[in-house]
């Protein structure tokens, strides 16, 4: 986490939407729970203002002039000093592609419109929470033919090497760490992804689907009507 936090509640939040009514409630709601709070209308703006402001968590829309918030949020993901930014999508956009976009460049959260001020606050402590929990996990894991480095998001298996999405990583490297353990796609929600969140179950089906095509090796297995579970072993014939 940035070390921009000067209380407990102190993190910094940029929120970025062309509503300016929508920008005064985040402004409004998060500052009063302690939170240092810019904003700004567009993706264009947004750029240089996280550059300077180094936020530890920023609030995008997805519909704005000039840049769109996913144009925006794959710009920002490669920003070096920004790695650490919880990135949480506020957007009334409800299609499933734009919450697989959204989550292809490394979201954290998407949440849909209109705003609930205080679930959206339990959700920002949950991601805070979750994200200091993300920070204790050892960074190289080793399991099967898999390295599972947690610094650069990598997965090496023999002598091929692939840098996931946060949230395929986090994913895949739950289950390794549990390997044989089957979980429901309602546990893995709340253990990746948080408390409190609105994701559907379909988010973790579409996550493992790419997960096993970026690394080309299947090693979680799908469990019919119940979930997955982390097995290197070759399936019986």
């Amino acid at each position: 986490m940035n070390q921009s936090k000067i209380t407990p509640k102190g993190y910094k939040v940029l929120a970025v939407d062309d509503n300016e009514e929508i920008t005064e409630l985040l402004e409004y709601t998060l500052s009063k729970e302690g939170y240092q709070v810019k904003t700004t209308w567009d993706g264009s703006t947004a750029i240089p203002l996280a550059q300077s402001f180094l936020p530890d968590l920023i609030l995008l829309d997805i519909s704005m002039p000039i840049m769109d918030g996913i144009e925006a949020g794959h710009l920002l993901k490669q920003i070096p000093t920004l790695e650490d930014t919880l990135l949480v999508y506020l957007t009334a956009r409800i299609e499933e592609y734009a919450e697989v976009a959204a989550f292809d460049i490394g979201a954290d959260d998407y949440v849909v419109k209109p705003i609930k001020p205080r679930a959206l606050v339990s959700r920002l402590k949950a991601l805070f929470k979750h994200k200091s929990a993300q920070e204790q996990i050892t960074s190289e894991l080793h399991i099967a033919d898999l390295k599972i480095d947690s610094h650069s998001y990598t997965i090496t298996y023999h002598t091929n090497v692939v840098q996931l999405p946060k949230k395929e990583f986090e994913l895949l490297h739950f289950l390794a760490q549990h390997k044989g353990m089957l979980f429901t796609r309602e546990q893995l929600l709340t253990y990746v992804w948080g408390t409190g969140t609105h994701i559907t179950p379909r988010t973790v089906d579409v996550h493992i689907r790419k997960i096993r095509e970026r690394i080309q090796v299947d090693y979680i297995k799908t469990i019919k009507g119940i979930g997955y579970k982390f097995d290197p072993e070759p399936e019986n014939n």
